[in-house]
């Protein structure tokens, strides 16, 4: 069978890679073209467009790149169209994969959207789109299914990827030593724009911790230049592509907002929610978002398991604060600890990436 797999950033890069791992065991003529990354590509996809070619985040930001968004748009619609799959596959990303869902129904061609954007949050309209659009909601997060079944769309629970992928991590790979001290991980994000932003703010704690040694977590796609210009002469080290071993040894950490939130809490890490955006970009969220809260650890446990610091109240003062509650045992401590657990449990322990291959494998025969 064809398969055409849309994903636009690290995160669908990780999870796409693991969904087609899991299509060729099932489908052993399996063919696959892709917009993700290099991981997808490494699953056996051949990549059209690299996600970070496609990463504009906020409205402003999507407004100032709207003519290669566009483009964008126009060459993924002739390169399906060539290709012509038994099935288009989009994860998450939804500015982009709504639009190509609608138009690739109105070409016939059978659409399963695996990993839902976030409608329950903002947006909901788009629930529209995609009853109109997409054959199969294939969703990782338990709250979405009676979302889904309220608006009357065919959906499927798959359990959350990121379970197996890190209790693979977990099993598999043995840790690999960055520092002798005791760390507390930095991971700003994999877009330019937000760790421009987020990272100085960050390392303004540093000074504060001589006795640990501060790592930043760093996106293969993102330039060594970058993040050194901005570390400048700070005693901090760089991580390239060791996300997940930073994350197993490190003692607390400061994450930008994001499924990174979700990875550290499953890895058992303490840690800092960091969210910092264009003022205007955020005022406009502020408007239109619905949900309390901006990690997915405290939006799936519905109550404040990690503190969140957003906009102004990101800030060297209170960084230092809520770190000291991190590195301290104690009542804070240990109940964070308790409820990573229940959120481990509440995911559950299905093999989503199987799961949903066998369901998009089922819906390409017929």
């Amino acid at each position: 069978m064809k398969y055409y797999i849309i994903a636009g950033e690290a995160s669908g890069d990780l999870h796409g890679s693991n969904l087609i791992k899991a299509l060729r065991n099932l489908d052993a003529h399996a063919h696959v073209r892709c917009w993700g990354g290099d991981k997808m590509q490494a699953a056996g996809a051949t990549l059209v467009k690299h996600y970070k070619d496609l990463a504009f985040m906020g409205f402003v930001e999507v407004i100032k790149h709207l003519g290669t968004i566009l483009g964008n748009l126009s060459f993924c619609k002739k390169d399906i169209l060539d290709y012509r799959p038994d099935v288009l596959v989009l994860i998450d990303y939804p500015g982009f994969n709504l639009r190509i869902a609608k138009w690739a129904k109105q070409q016939g061609i059978k659409v399963v959207y695996y990993i839902s954007p976030q409608v329950w949050a903002w947006k909901e309209s788009r629930v529209h789109t995609i009853k109109s659009s997409v054959d199969k909601m294939l969703v990782i997060l338990p709250f979405e299914v009676d979302f889904y079944k309220k608006w009357k769309l065919d959906v499927l629970y798959t359990g959350h990827p990121l379970i197996e992928v890190v209790q693979q991590e977990i099993e598999r790979n043995p840790i690999v030593p960055i520092a002798q001290k005791p760390i507390i991980a930095l991971l700003p994000g994999s877009r330019e724009q937000e760790i421009k932003v987020k990272l100085p703010i960050m390392l303004s704690v540093v000074d504060a911790f001589p006795e640990y040694q501060f790592v930043v977590a760093q996106a293969p796609s993102l330039p060594d230049d970058l993040l050194l210009h901005i570390i400048g002469d700070k005693p901090v080290l760089l991580a390239k592509d060791q996300t997940y071993n930073l994350l197993k040894q490190a003692k607390a950490g400061l994450i930008t907002s994001g499924t990174a939130t979700l990875e550290t809490a499953l890895f058992g890490l303490p840690q800092v929610v960091c969210y910092k955006g264009n003022a205007a970009s955020f005022w406009l969220a502020k408007k239109l978002v619905k949900v309390k809260y901006i990690s997915l650890v405290n939006l799936i446990m519905d109550k404040p398991i990690v503190t969140e610091l957003i906009q102004d109240d990101l800030n060297k003062e209170n960084l230092i604060a809520e770190l000291h509650k991190m590195l301290t045992e104690g009542p804070v401590l240990d109940s964070m600890k308790k409820e990573y657990k229940e959120l481990w449990h509440k995911l559950g322990s299905k093999p989503a990436s199987a799961l949903a291959a066998s369901e998009i494998l089922l819906i390409a025969q017929n």
